[in-house]
């Protein structure tokens, strides 16, 4: 079968097709054909190679071998299940994460990593959905504990992780505040946000007018990257939120052995993935309440993945860019 892995750490083009055996199964693994993947941004942390000289290095010992594949979403159709599996059987139309190692024909996938999707679902959106869905939901209602009437900061609202958890807030009856460049104001806003803050052009902290509830902050700050700590950014973060109130961060990965300030509770979390979070997730996607934007798609070959992340570096695209193996 057809892997694109990477053969280098560096720029996309270290990319290259591979020939590799389909994955052989254990007996809670599920095999899917792979229809469509995605990227995101940790993908480029070890694209880049910049994992291995940052502080995260040693949370990922086995991942840095070459050749490497990348990815860790997949939506697709089960072709095979293991002895175990109870909740899957071939010819569902499923999606899910796995840790890495989505660009590949098939891919294999813990049974509770999983969840069916309905025919009214399509590959593209449903491979789009797992990371930045399952991040957003769980940073909102199980780190967060979000209540109605909270006012709430999202950073980088027109990005995957922002703007489902725009989404997710606003439905949930909270006042929404996101930041985002100018040009993709009417986009935030369309998707819920009450009040959005081009932080390019103004400093969004003296722009928050009364304290919020809780933030989320899932911005790439380059402050942030080098010691896992509150940045730039981060900093102002904690000055916008009332004492007692709550700090999400998916990039400041040594916020949680920092000493409370004023009360409030910060947290760095990375997404745990669950067969019970994904079906909640779907059901919120088919019952049309939840909708994950598609800022482009690219063909499943080496020159299509190398256009893509060469498309995600930019600045300008919103919400996610996918793999589909439908594009030929």
């Amino acid at each position: 079968m057809k892997a694109i892995a990477l053969t280098s750490f560096g720029i996309p083009e270290a990319l290259e097709g591979l020939e590799v055996p389909v994955p052989a199964l254990t007996d809670t693994q599920v095999l899917v054909e792979m229809h469509t993947s995605s990227i995101n941004p940790a993908d480029h942390l070890f694209r880049s190679g910049a994992i291995l000289q940052s502080p995260m290095a040693d949370k990922f010992p086995d991942q840095f071998q070459l050749p490497l594949v990348l990815g860790n979403e997949v939506a697709g159709i089960v072709k095979e299940v293991g002895n175990k599996v109870r909740h899957f059987k071939p010819g569902d139309r499923v999606m899910g994460m796995v840790q890495r190692g989505s660009y590949m024909d098939y891919v294999a996938v813990e049974e509770d990593l999983l969840a069916v999707i309905p025919d009214s679902l399509s590959f593209e959106e449903a491979g789009a959905a797992p990371t930045v869905a399952l991040t957003a939901w769980q940073a909102l209602f199980e780190h967060g504990q979000l209540q109605p009437g909270q006012r709430i900061l999202i950073q980088a609202g027109a990005g995957g992780v922002g703007h489902v958890a725009v989404q997710l807030a606003k439905q949930h009856g909270a006042y929404v505040i996101a930041t985002a460049r100018d040009y993709n104001h009417n986009f935030v806003k369309g998707l819920g946000a009450d009040e959005v803050i081009d932080y390019t052009k103004a400093d969004f902290a003296t722009q928050i007018t009364e304290p919020v509830d809780i933030v989320v902050d899932s911005a790439m700050d380059p402050s942030t990257f080098g010691t896992g700590l509150p940045g730039d950014i981060g900093k102002k973060n904690y000055s916008v939120i009332k004492d007692g109130g709550t700090y999400i961060s998916v990039v400041a990965f040594a916020l949680n052995q920092q000493p409370k300030v004023r009360g409030i509770n910060a947290y760095f979390f990375q997404a745990r993935p669950n067969r019970s979070d994904f079906e909640s997730i779907v059901r919120q996607m088919t019952e049309n309440k939840l909708t994950i934007h598609i800022n482009e798609a690219y063909p499943f070959t080496a020159q299509g993945l190398l256009k893509a992340y060469r498309q995600s570096e930019e600045s300008t695209k919103r919400g996610k860019i996918i793999i589909s193996k439908n594009l030929g």
